[in-house]
């Protein structure tokens, strides 16, 4: 499973790479104002998979926000729209010409690839459990996000990983791009914040329209700041599936092998060992719940490579929890080396902290022992 998973990371590197390339190449003719008589694309796209004439793709013209720049983005890496140009207007004659329509013109209609969300009764969100209103970016990745994640992993759209991939980047990035643009607060409460972010990736891409002190106001510049509002927000979306892909989902795969093979440890199933450290804490709570784990799991046993030591950790309630499920005996908090291994009657001990959700051991053997001697206690 980790071979096919490395192939996989090794595709999604030279996608990327590639589309670093093309980007570059067409990066001065992409957008277009109506009207204004910039240049538009060449009519055909020497980089495109059917060699078919560029389409258009439409959203508005004036001050941009960061939904509108990743969804065109995210749009012109698609089959059906790749690296299209795109065309700001807010003319609905204009906008009616076009392929496809993000962010302007008052109309959801997929099937004739009209994306905005301003018009009145528009609640469409993600679904899957979520709830929040979506973006126009949110729209595109909800109808193309599954066939750009199919292609990084170098899969079909109809792979297991693409949907639970499909889902994670949403959370973990999309859907606060659809909360911003909405204005919907990350907190239900009336009290104002205690400080203010205006570090967020929405933020960050707001700043690029021009500032009113700008000499220079016209629709080539207006356009040249789109584009830079685009590469940002695209560079920061595929480095998150990057990320999905490379780290988050080989260590799923570590954190879901060593689940199966706690008994092998401990008849109890509670101890699970790590055979290669990995971020594992958001992925053992959901792969205990996917796999109906019962008992669940209180310690995880893993090496400390920098220090040549076995770590004891107890696994938190809940991620976003400090208390632990059973935390290392208080008889050996805060007791260190020598001490503790007398009071523990195991050899090798190094510490065990003192609100005892982690203690070491020297060796893998003093680690285990120290788990299992913690679960009878």
């Amino acid at each position: 499973m980790l071979s096919s998973l490395a192939s996989a990371t090794k595709g999604f590197n030279q996608k990327l790479f590639f589309f670093s390339v093309h980007k570059i190449l067409f990066t001065r003719s992409i957008i277009t104002m109506a009207g204004t008589g910039v240049s538009s694309s060449p009519a055909y796209s020497t980089s495109s998979p059917s060699q078919a004439p560029l389409k258009r793709v439409g959203t508005h013209n004036g001050s941009f926000h960061c939904d509108e720049a990743l969804g065109c983005f995210m749009i012109r890496l698609t089959d059906k729209f790749f690296n299209a140009q795109i065309v700001r207007s807010r003319d609905p004659k204009v906008l009616d010409d076009l392929d496809a329509v993000l962010d302007v013109g008052g109309v959801y209609d997929p099937s004739n690839d009209r994306y905005d969300h301003h018009q009145k009764g528009f609640e469409e969100v993600f679904g899957h459990g979520f709830s929040t209103k979506l973006s126009s970016a949110g729209l595109v990745y909800k109808h193309f996000g599954k066939e750009l994640i199919a292609k990084e992993l170098n899969v079909d759209e109809g792979h297991p990983d693409v949907h639970r991939l499909f889902l994670a980047v949403y959370k973990s990035f999309m859907e606060a791009i659809d909360a911003i643009d909405n204005g919907i607060n990350q907190y239900d409460t009336d009290k104002p914040p205690r400080y203010v972010n205006n570090t967020n990736l929405s933020s960050r891409a707001g700043k690029l329209n021009l500032d009113w002190t700008e000499p220079d106001q016209s629709a080539e510049r207006e356009n040249e700041a789109f584009q830079q509002a685009m590469d940002l927000a695209g560079k920061e979306f595929l480095d998150t599936v990057r990320f999905y892909v490379r780290s988050w989902l080989p260590a799923r795969s570590i954190v879901m092998e060593c689940i199966a093979e706690r008994y092998d440890y401990d008849p109890s199933g509670e101890i699970m060992v790590l055979k290669r450290f990995c971020p594992w804490k958001l992925h053992l709570f959901e792969l205990e719940e996917e796999m109906k784990i019962e008992p669940l799991i209180k310690y995880v046993l893993y090496e400390d490579d920098r220090g040549k030591q076995w770590r004891v950790q107890a696994v938190a309630v809940s991620p976003d929890r400090f208390e632990s499920r059973k935390p290392l005996p208080a008889q050996w908090r805060g007791l260190r080396d020598d001490e503790l291994s007398k009071e523990a009657g195991i050899p090798g001990c190094v510490f065990v902290h003192m609100s005892g959700f982690i203690g070491g051991n020297k060796s893998y053997g003093g680690a285990l022992a120290m788990a299992r001697a913690a679960l009878k206690l």
